[in-house]
């Protein structure tokens, strides 16, 4: 059964958990939307918190916070990096929570997410909407980036395989920012699955768009705990960052499990959705090598994936 509560939580003094004693996660109403906490009951965060950051509201100049974000893209200065430090709008409908920010002065953008929690099952669904209430069209994408808690590895499948003769043409794309750095050993490049090493002792950026075609997922796997968001995809949409889906992010102080909805030109009054599934395993040894993802984390991804 789901429950919602209000809470305090790390110095922001309303807040509401939902929880469905499986698993737990809390959104605060005094900035956002941001989800500030997420994992299992009574367990560690799986997002990370920035301690400057605690308990802070009101003020022009941008706050990362951590936690989870809803964006627009493509990134850009300053239109990106709108301040979300007001109070957002918190309506609660059954199992249902859904947190609506002000609309943003610069952008004429309003962002919304709705929370609706399994009843049982360590799953929530997030529908992120973008609206537009400016006087002209906005081309944009919803861009839903989380940012996980440090030392764990983020995973993307490679949506590869088959033999030469039967696929001539190019599959998918893979995107490099500049300063991506391919030999970093941070990374690691499976045949099937790419994996990015979060680490605390290098500072050094490091990001990766992919297109996957056919049943979207991107996961996060630290200290026994694999979380996976699955997204749908429509393959003949224009997507941002040269046709990125899905995003990988990290530095000395997190890794960011990232998605993006297709680029979309919103009319005023008009809006657009972006729909991540969140799953939380448990007992998933972190993977030091494909072979280790497949063996334990591939199933789990395969059985919710259908």
């Amino acid at each position: 059964m789901v429950s919602i509560s209000q809470t305090e939580f790390q110095g922001w003094p309303s807040c509401y958990q939902v929880t469905n004693q499986q698993v737990s996660l809390i959104v605060t109403a005094d900035v956002g939307p941001r989800i500030v906490s997420w994992g299992f009951t009574g367990g560690t965060n799986e997002v990370v918190l920035f301690p400057d950051d605690l308990g802070k509201v009101g003020g022009e100049q941008y706050r990362f916070y951590g936690g989870h974000r809803l964006w627009h893209a493509p990134e850009v200065m300053p239109r990106t990096y709108a301040p979300d430090n007001g109070p957002v709008e918190v309506e609660q409908a059954g199992g249902r929570l859904s947190v609506t920010a002000p609309v943003e002065s610069s952008t004429g953008i309003q962002k919304r997410i709705e929370i609706e929690m399994d009843e049982q099952d360590a799953h929530v669904r997030l529908v992120h909407r973008l609206t537009n209430h400016g006087l002209w069209p906005v081309e944009c994408a919803p861009w839903a980036v989380t940012m996980c808690a440090p030392g764990g590895v983020g995973i993307l499948p490679l949506p590869l395989g088959g033999a030469h003769e039967q696929n001539l043409l190019p599959r998918t794309s893979l995107v490099l920012w500049s300063y991506t750095d391919l030999t970093d050993p941070r990374w690691t490049w499976g045949n099937r699955y790419l994996m990015l090493r979060q680490d605390t002792a290098r500072p050094a950026a490091q990001k990766v768009g992919l297109f996957v075609p056919t049943d979207p997922w991107i996961a996060y796997a630290r200290a026994g705990h694999l979380f996976v968001k699955a997204v749908s995809v429509s393959p003949d949409a224009r997507y941002p960052d040269r046709g990125s889906n899905l995003e990988l992010f990290t530095n000395d102080v997190f890794l960011e499990i990232e998605t993006l909805g297709p680029l979309a030109v919103l009319q005023p009054g008009g809006s657009v959705d972006h729909v991540e599934d969140w799953y939380l395993f448990d007992g998933v040894p972190q993977p030091e090598s494909e072979a280790d993802l497949v063996e334990h984390a591939v199933p789990l991804v395969a059985a919710i994936r259908g």
